[in-house]
C-alpha cells in the first residue's frame, strides 16, 4: 500500500474527504518527525512506539576501491510494535 492508497482507505472508512485526509496524515507524519527530532518518544496504545537510537562511529570499507573509510555515528528512527498490532499480523 502507498501513500495515496492509504489516503483512499481512511478517507473511506472516516468519511472525511481524500483533501482533508491527506492533510490530516501529513500533519502525522510532521509531528512524530518533529518529536524525534527533538528526542521525544511517540507511544501510540496497541499500535507502538515511535522511538531514536544511536548508532555508533564505525569503520567500513568502500566498496569500489577497498580502502577503509569511517562511517560517522548517527541518531535512527526506530519502531517498536505494540503487542495488539503483534497479535493482528500474526492471526
Amino acid at each position: 500500500m502507498n501513500k495515496s492508497e492509504l489516503v483512499d482507505a481512511m478517507a473511506k472508512d472516516t468519511g472525511l474527504t481524500k483533501k482533508d485526509t491527506e492533510a490530516t496524515l501529513k500533519a502525522f507524519i510532521e509531528n512524530v518527525s518533529k518529536a524525534l527530532e527533538k528526542g521525544d518518544s511517540i507511544s501510540l496504545i496497541g499500535f507502538g512506539t515511535f522511538t531514536t537510537g544511536e548508532r555508533a562511529a564505525r569503520s567500513g570499507r568502500n566498496p569500489k576501491t577497498g580502502a577503509t573509510i569511517t562511517i560517522p555515528a548517527a541518531k535512527l528512527p526506530k519502531f517498536k510494535a505494540g503487542k495488539a498490532l503483534k497479535d493482528r499480523v500474526n492471526k
